[in-house]
């Protein structure tokens, strides 16, 4: 047994979305009792540092209606079934950025929200960018626009609000040491 495991007994599946879909596990609990969790099972995905000749990092400006606001943020996207995520995240870099990149080195992966959700992000850095002449388009639903900084300027970004999400702030962190160590 591992340490404080939660065994299920029961599991209803509540929706089954595109991206998401969410379900009620009942489980058994370390000391005997039972309890609900309420559990969102996501594809994973990937996050992008891309990082110009410059030394800047290219982010992705976009609304994100669960916020209700725009956020800048890395460029990203989930995983597709059965795909290697190095090749979404030379996908994604493309169709969000219009670069391709030389380099893509995996830096991390991490858990997103551990408490409801099995959603994992693998962190990769794109180096040696291009411009694609004929990107790969966004998808349908998706509007962005491109924003090239400085880690000065993404980390005052960090402080005002217009960088909010994790695995940007990792990103730009991560970046910070990497661009300082040169």
């Amino acid at each position: 047994m591992k340490k404080y495991e939660e065994k299920s007994i029961s599991s209803t599946p509540i929706y089954d979305g595109k991206v998401i879909s969410l379900r009620v596990d009942e489980v058994t609990l370390p000391n005997g009792k039972t309890s609900k969790r309420e559990l969102i099972k996501h594809p994973g995905a990937v996050a992008i540092i891309p990082i110009t000749a410059q030394g800047k990092i290219v982010f992705v400006e976009q609304y994100r209606k669960a916020l209700e606001r725009s956020l800048i943020e890395t460029p990203a996207g989930k995983l597709e079934p059965g795909e290697e995520p190095a090749v979404t995240a030379r996908r994604e870099l493309e169709e969000e950025t219009g670069y391709c990149c030389e380099k893509l080195t995996h830096i991390q992966t991490f858990a997103t929200s551990p408490g409801f959700a099995d959603e994992i992000i693998h962190v990769y850095v794109a180096e040696g960018l291009s411009k694609v002449e004929n990107p790969a388009a966004l998808d349908e639903d998706e509007f962005v626009e491109i924003i090239e900084a400085t880690v000065e300027e993404a980390e005052e970004m960090m402080k005002n609000g217009q960088i909010f999400d994790a695995k940007t702030a990792y990103s730009v962190l991560w970046a910070k040491e990497y661009l300082q160590k040169g």
